[in-house]
């Protein structure tokens, strides 16, 4: 196997992210479901839907652009931003559920493009349909990144065309309807599926916020960018920015060319009022397909990055690569998936699940921003620079958004993300960067410290027995082994203080080392140390002043 760093070919920020992320943004919800939402929420409430959605993805996004720039981030996106500052087990208990979301994910957006294809060939046979989509994903992804990177500049060129017609509609009167009958709030009469039997602005809004939530794409390429600190955070923004003002744009468009009852009742009403109704219909298309291959794409990286740090079973086989540096075994994994998944034929019970992972997803980007602001560490120095209020508004809205979507499948979805977490920790996972754990464990000791000191006495119901134990001769301290064990468990520490002469050959610390952990595996915490000096008494001296 070749090295993948130096045969994998390497995105700039147009094609890498701005490109991904704009066309997950931009995905069916435009087509399909604006105009509902505008004919429920009317145009300001729709507004409102909209500013709503985008803060809580750009606090989110400011963040994760923070952090980018201040580390090397590895292939992955979001499981590496996370990893790499609270370790593999957090890293983990997100990159598990959300790579396994994200397999839902494309099958989701399978149906979806069967759906648009049917609505035009309706005698096609809708498994086949399903399959054959699934196939051209797969052979794109499979071949290269690069592939499937040229394959959404095409998509992005027939969304462009759709977005044109609308234009053309524009200037060509489909706005009859007069500003003042617009700009008014709406009155939630609900849905074709529920008789308008009524709605809410937040179930107008857990419809829509999906649409924004495709911010991670781009950074999922994070393992394939030439300058992952520049291209993740310009990329990511810009496309927020841009899809916003044509959400903005759309919203004022369909609210002055139908009425309330025809954006309640026809979902396919762009297409209905666009200047050519087919490049609408060829929009849904690219856009459910652009935004498949995104994910399918980016799940496959995420298996990669975690089977890179050994975080499942058969690690060895899903880090494998090809000749030109492409995770080949972790696609075909997440291909098998996807097939299976699509067996299934009806998705709408764990649709949820997949933008709740997301959202949990955002909420941990913004926690490693707040630990890291929080504690000070000289290491934390990122170009791109957030006040201290943007990752908990981001974080705290993101944790809103997921109950206001869902409160029972919100708590499934913590369960399962903790469920994980526990099973992970249990498999002594080597992380093998540095993270902030060990600077959050400091500024609590210190903390405490602190408090201890500032008390006026002890309280001897806090004693624990804490042992320092000289040693020059480790037969002797095997011999104690349990006796010192016995003592010191469940709470106690016990400190093992080797004192010798200067020895360029002694195996006195690395000895001293394994019966510290032997301690540790019998669930009394332990370290060591080697203190060289030519009288034992001085080496007790110098050793219980330390």
């Amino acid at each position: 196997m070749t090295d993948r760093s130096n045969t994998l070919k390497k995105f700039g920020t147009f094609g890498g992210v701005f490109t991904p992320t704009l066309l997950t943004i931009l995905g069916v919800i435009m087509y399909l479901r604006l105009g509902w939402v505008v004919g429920n929420a009317g145009l300001l409430g729709a507004w409102f839907i909209i500013l709503i959605s985008f803060i809580i993805t750009l606090c989110t996004a400011l963040s994760m652009s923070a952090i980018t720039t201040n580390i090397r981030i590895g292939a992955g996106g979001a499981y590496a931003i996370v990893s790499q500052a609270l370790g593999l087990e957090v890293g983990g208990s997100l990159g598990i559920p959300r790579y396994i979301s994200q397999g839902l994910a494309v099958t989701m957006y399978i149906f979806g493009f069967r759906e648009g294809w049917l609505g035009i060939f309706p005698d096609h046979n809708a498994f086949l349909v399903d399959i054959i989509v699934f196939a051209s994903l797969f052979t794109i992804a499979y071949i290269s990144a690069n592939l499937a990177i040229k394959t959404q500049f095409i998509i992005m060129g027939v969304i462009i065309l759709s977005l044109i017609s609308i234009v053309i509609a524009a200037y060509d009167g489909s706005m009859a309807l007069p500003l003042s009958d617009s700009l008014s709030w709406g009155s939630f009469k609900g849905s074709i599926e529920n008789d308008f039997s009524g709605s809410s602005f937040w179930v107008v809004f857990a419809v829509f916020f999906p649409a924004a939530t495709g911010i991670m794409a781009g950074a999922n390429m994070s393992g394939e960018l030439k300058n992952p600190k520049q291209s993740i955070p310009s990329g990511t923004l810009w496309a927020i920015g841009v899809s916003f003002v044509i959400y903005m744009a759309l919203a004022f468009w369909i609210s002055r060319s139908a009425t309330e009852d025809e954006l309640l009742t026809n979902y396919y009403i762009m297409v209905d009022k666009a200047y050519f109704g087919p490049l609408i219909i060829a929009g849904i298309l690219g856009a459910t397909f652009s935004s498949a291959l995104a994910s399918i794409v980016g799940s496959s990286r995420i298996l990669f990055a975690m089977g890179e740090h050994k975080v499942l079973p058969y690690s060895n086989l899903l880090a494998g690569t090809s000749k030109n540096g492409q995770p080949r075994n972790a696609m075909l994994v997440t291909g098998v998936l996807i097939f299976f998944t699509l067996l299934l034929r009806n998705l709408n019970a764990v649709a949820p699940l997949v933008t709740l992972f997301f959202l949990i997803t955002y909420a941990m980007i913004n926690i490693v921003v707040i630990i890291e602001q929080r504690l000070g560490l000289i290491s934390y120095r990122p170009v791109f620079k957030i006040h201290k209020w943007v990752p908990w508004f981001g974080l705290i809205s993101s944790i809103f958004a997921m109950f206001i979507i869902n409160p029972s499948v919100s708590l499934i979805s913590i369960a399962i993300v903790l469920m994980v977490y526990w099973y992970l920790s249990r498999q002594n996972l080597e992380t093998p960067f540095e993270d902030v754990r060990s600077g959050l464990f400091v500024s609590f000791a210190e903390w405490a410290a602190k408090h201890t000191w500032g008390m006026k006495k002890m309280q001897q119901r806090a004693w624990k027995a804490n042992l320092m134990v000289p040693v020059r001769d480790v037969n002797g301290l095997k011999g104690s082994f349990e006796f010192l064990r016995n003592i010191a468990k469940p709470k106690g520490s016990i400190k093992l203080l080797g004192i010798e002469k200067f020895n360029t050959e002694s195996k006195l610390a690395h000895q001293l080392e394994e019966i510290s952990a032997s301690f540790r595996t019998k669930g009394v915490f332990s370290s060591s140390t080697v203190i060289h000096t030519d009288e034992f008494a001085n080496g007790i001296n110098y050793g219980s002043q330390a």
